[in-house]
């Protein structure tokens, strides 16, 4: 075991490695407060779950925005100070929340989370796909999944018992965790944006996103992956708040249940990704959309915890088959010199599913019936399995790029 803990550790540059443990101690604060955050919102504002859920409308408007920008200046400026940007930003976001109380608050802080959350995340994956040749960025993705999940394993298990007596303390660490990992990043990491002329940079002044809308393999598979995702985002978001309105289900007990897709991930991610990788993506990623309409349905039928338990592991199934899988696609269909923009249109597909998976759940549970939003994410997951499998084809020959050099 030590043996293959010190190959793995020097097959990858230390810049990986900086990012890994960054990832672990912000999640590790982050996680303690997000998947309660809805619950806080409706118990502080007292409002109907659609109003809540529109808060998360407004976070993706101002998230979707902020991706689109940030994929050209990550490409012209640089990765690194984008993501510290966006780490000490989100954690500002964090404090001021704790000390919010009306709905207009709410809206702004909602908004800033939502321009400060793909900013890292677009910029982390350029910046992995720079560090990393094409053979590695599939392993490499799904050990940073790992360090994410183990923070998230322990994250919601507290989280679910500090915020049962103080949700402000929550929001305190949450925010410590984030500006931490950003006082990291700009002590440690080095730049890995790739060298471009002057030329390329005058000829794409316009934002460069032409020539990748024109990828239609590209945009088509990011398209469907939206429709799967909105079932993810559903559950992610609205679950706490129904388990706990509608069969009692506290947030000291609740915390368990994303703890558990943190756990899984974390002890299965690597095996999962060994296997996935000796089929074709798109395969793998409709597998991956199946499990997580089975997990909605699941969510549907279910009377109290332990389906809803059964559920997240269902998902998560999903989740280590699809997720690592479709993010190592993406930066494999990138250009080096496009590498920004088209994980920013990627990173923009969980944007675009925040935006309408949440609110039409919320709508759905005020007008028809709280069961409704999840039979609605299990059908539009099944559905994006058929999307996958008619551009299949189209995508056969864009799967794998040639080898190219790391940036370090």
């Amino acid at each position: 075991m030590l043996g293959t803990i010190r190959r793995t550790r020097r097959e990858y540059p230390d810049q990986f490695w900086l990012m890994a443990f960054g990832m672990l101690i912000s999640t590790l604060g982050s996680s303690m407060i997000w998947p309660f955050l809805m619950i806080y919102v409706s118990e502080t504002l007292t409002v109907s779950l659609a109003v809540v859920t529109s808060l998360m409308t407004v976070n993706s408007i101002t998230n979707l925005l902020f991706s689109f920008i940030s994929g050209p200046v990550i490409d012209r400026l640089g990765r690194k100070w984008v993501m510290v940007i966006s780490l000490a930003g989100n954690g500002a976001c964090y404090i001021l929340m704790s000390m919010a109380d009306s709905l207009p608050a709410f809206l702004i802080l909602m908004a800033l989370r939502g321009a400060f959350m793909p900013l890292y995340q677009i910029g982390s994956d350029a910046m992995m796909a720079d560090i990393l040749v094409p053979q590695k960025r599939s392993d490499g993705y799904s050990i940073l999944r790992m360090s994410n999940n183990l923070g998230i394993a322990l994250g919601p298990a507290i989280g679910g018992f500090i915020t049962s007596t103080s949700y402000s303390l929550a929001f305190y660490l949450a925010a410590t965790g984030l500006i931490l990992y950003s006082v990291l990043l700009a002590i440690k990491a080095k730049e890995t944006l790739p060298q471009q002329n002057d030329f390329e940079k005058i000829k794409e002044r316009f934002g460069g996103y032409g020539p990748i809308f024109r990828d239609k393999p590209f945009i088509n598979f990011n398209l469907t992956f939206t429709l799967t995702t909105i079932t993810a985002s559903m559950i992610w978001v609205l679950l706490a708040v129904y388990a706990k309105q509608n069969f009692g289900v506290p947030e000291s007990m609740y915390g368990f249940i994303p703890a558990t897709n943190a756990l899984m991930v974390v002890s299965l991610q690597l095996f999962v990704t060994k296997q996935t990788k000796k089929h074709r993506p798109i395969q793998m990623i409709a597998i991956g959309a199946f499990f997580y309409g089975l997990a909605a349905m699941i969510i549907g039928f279910g009377t109290g915890f332990w389906m809803f338990w059964l559920a997240m592991v269902v998902m998560t199934t999903g989740e280590l088959i699809m997720v690592p899988t479709a993010t190592t696609l993406s930066a494999n269909l990138a250009p080096p010199d496009k590498r920004g923009r088209y994980m920013s249109i990627h990173g923009m597909t969980w944007g675009l599913a925040s935006g309408i998976g949440p609110v039409t759940g919320g709508i759905l549970n005020d007008t028809i019936s709280p069961h409704a939003p999840w039979f609605v994410a299990g059908a539009t997951s099944f559905i994006s399995i058929i999307f996958y499998f008619l551009i299949s084809n189209n995508l056969k020959k864009q799967e794998i790029n040639q080898p190219q050099k790391p940036a370090i």
